[in-house]
């Protein structure tokens, strides 16, 4: 699969393309998904359903709407004639006469339960003739006081009837028997108006919407309970449709025709009509769910899609069998881009056709040798510089030029480097460094900062200059405080000529430099130049007179001094500082546990030998600061 290196042939494209193979595929599917044409013969005959549908809806809703209308204008005049023959007969001597009309009304007219001419007193129903079913009352253990309580439920409803309003309600849950309640407007007796309320089974209107087809009709009163319906345990509890979506477009209509309509109800889709009945407040609705009209489109469509299947599934056979010769390469393209991915650049495929595929082969192997080469260079030249200054090089985004930044300086040294080194062999000594070195720079490194330079056994790092850092002082001062741990564990087992104890001295100041690239167009080096940076060199070369590990300036030390436990020192006065210079030894973190709590402690726990007459070790050199009593 992989050769060992890179084919450098001259590469020939094909008129084949991937793109006219893929067209000539993607094509032949298309062909055989345009010929299940079917399912657009499925869409029309839904829709041709649908208005077969509807008219069939419409149809049993008017048919409905004329019978129950009928059958209410019947119920409304014998419910007047027998109020008239109340009215006609007084108590006194007619009253024998009154009962045979009675019940020969009631053997005739066998659903009526109970009828009774009402006027109003002060807001409420008063009875003034009342007749009932005597049959009905002794098989339904009913007594007078049982209709007066039923009534009662209602009082609210009657009324509207003294406003020349047909009322019609279902009172089934008080009778516990299909019963409905009709109230109609009646005429002035004594000069007061009067109202008829009759109590009739509700067999006859439940008859009319018992069907057994697929669609649902039934009859709400103006309340929007259901009267009439094909289920009887709606109708036995007067089942409240008033929020159904179908009974608040009715009750909104401001027209008595029948009316068509699609709505959802608990997440389900209907098909209805409806026409209000007009002689009462209420309306005939029928409804049908879409999932049970359409059935017979949706099997159409179950066929169709199984037909699909079978055909697609052949066409995607097909196509495997031709794309396997394609997939292949492919797949051999992204296990090496993978190997890319983790750093790998060494595997190289070899083209084996003439396509987009090919010719992306041969570019993917162009592109792994170029950056096997950049990573080569980055990586030699982060060896020289920091990893963050090689990105910037290699894209070409340094130049020559500085700006003005805040940032931490640091330098550090070892002490006595230069009594170790007489003792060491000039390979040791760069073995001994380069082991220290990389120590140092892992803590710097691990906290954000930059490594400026290595001056001998000296590292001066800044943060805080190359990116910005939200505290670039506590951050100089954490790889400080990181060095003098290392250190501890750096020194187990040394102590001999040839591996001497190592200890360091550290100097960090906080300000303004001026932070770019030095030099010139052929030559740059990155790095910091300003007055906080001579300050930070002499605040590090004052550790060995002072027996400290760790100085840091007043400038440092009002960025931190609520993070890092510290010691102020004699006050000094530096080279090129007109102002004396306060300086600070950081004995470690406030929420360190283990932090000395004292000069003495640090001293004993870093190996720092301190006598007040120690000197700057007989050299003789330019005095670069004063310590001040």
């Amino acid at each position: 699969m992989n050769s060992p290196k890179q084919d450098d042939t001259q590469f020939k494209p094909s008129r084949l393309t991937i793109r006219l193979k893929l067209e000539i595929i993607i094509s032949f599917i298309l062909f055989l998904s345009f010929s299940l044409i079917i399912f657009l013969a499925s869409y029309f005959f839904k829709r041709d359903s649908e208005s077969r549908i509807q008219l069939n809806s419409m149809n049993i809703t008017n048919i409905l709407g004329v019978t129950v209308r009928s059958g209410i204008l019947t119920l409304s005049k014998n419910t007047k004639l027998i109020g008239s023959d109340l009215l006609a007969f007084s108590p006194e001597g007619e009253n024998k006469r009154l009962q045979e009309l009675q019940a020969l009304f009631f053997n005739r007219e066998s659903d009526f339960i109970s009828v009774g001419v009402y006027t109003r007193e002060n807001e409420y129903l008063s009875l003034l003739k009342s007749t009932h079913n005597s049959y009905f009352f002794d098989t339904h253990h009913l007594q007078e006081k049982d209709i007066f309580e039923i009534r009662e439920q209602y009082a609210d409803n009657f009324p509207r009837s003294f406003e020349n309003e047909t009322i019609l309600l279902n009172s089934s849950p008080g009778f516990k028997f299909p019963v409905m309640a009709i109230s109609l407007p009646f005429r002035d007796v004594d000069e007061k108006p009067t109202i008829i309320i009759a109590f009739v089974k509700l067999k006859p209107f439940l008859d009319i919407f018992r069907s057994g087809g697929t669609t649902i009709s039934y009859l709400v009163g103006g309340d929007g309970k259901v009267i009439a319906h094909p289920k009887d345990a709606d109708v036995l509890v007067a089942k409240d449709l008033a929020k159904s979506p179908i009974v608040r477009r009715m009750f909104a209509s401001k027209s008595d025709s029948i009316q068509v309509t699609r709505y959802e109800e608990q997440d389900m889709k209907y098909l209805g009509s409806f026409k209000k009945l007009g002689v009462v407040n209420g309306g005939i609705i029928s409804t049908v769910s879409e999932k049970i009209a359409f059935q017979a489109v949706y099997n159409i469509q179950r066929r169709n899609v199984y037909l699909m299947i079978v055909v697609l599934s052949l066409a995607v056979l097909f196509v495997f069998f031709y794309a396997k010769s394609m997939s292949k390469p492919i797949l051999q393209l992204v296990d090496v881009a993978h190997e890319v991915e983790r750093g790998n650049y060494h595997n190289y495929l070899t083209p084996h056709s003439g396509d987009e595929i090919g010719m992306l082969t041969h570019s993917f192997n162009t592109m792994s040798k170029g950056l096997d080469e950049r990573e080569k260079m980055k990586d030699a030249f982060g060896k020289f510089v920091n990893t963050e200054l090689a990105e910037l090089a290699m894209k070409g985004e340094i130049k020559l030029g500085g700006e003005r930044k805040y940032c931490a300086i640091f330098f550090s040294d070892i002490r006595s480097f230069t009594a170790i080194s007489e003792k060491l062999e000039p390979e040791e000594v760069v073995e001994f460094l380069n082991q220290y070195m990389t120590e140092m720079i892992r803590c710097i490194n691990q906290t954000g900062g930059v490594v400026d330079k290595f001056i001998g056994d000296a590292i001066m790092a800044t943060w805080g200059a190359l990116r910005p850092l939200p505290n670039e002082t506590e951050a100089a001062i954490n790889a400080s405080l990181m060095m003098r741990e290392v250190l501890l564990k750096f020194n187990i087992g040394r102590g001999s000529d040839k591996k001497p104890i190592i200890k360091i001295g550290c100097g960090i100041n906080s300000g303004y430099v001026v932070s770019g690239q030095i030099g010139s167009n052929e030559r740059l080096e990155y790095t910091v130049i300003g007055d906080a940076v001579n300050l930070a060199s002499r605040v590090e070369a004052l550790n060995k007179p002072f027996g400290t590990d760790i100085l840091i300036t007043e400038e440092s030390y009002q960025k931190v001094a609520s993070i890092f436990h510290v010691e102020k020192m004699q006050a000094i006065k530096v080279k090129g500082k007109a102002k004396p210079q306060e300086i600070y030894t950081v004995l470690g973190r406030q929420d360190d546990a283990n932090c000395p709590q004292n000069m003495r402690e640090l001293r004993a726990r870093v190996g720092i030998e301190y006598h007040d007459s120690a000197s700057s070790g007989g050299e003789e050199k330019e005095v670069k600061y004063e310590i001040l009593e």
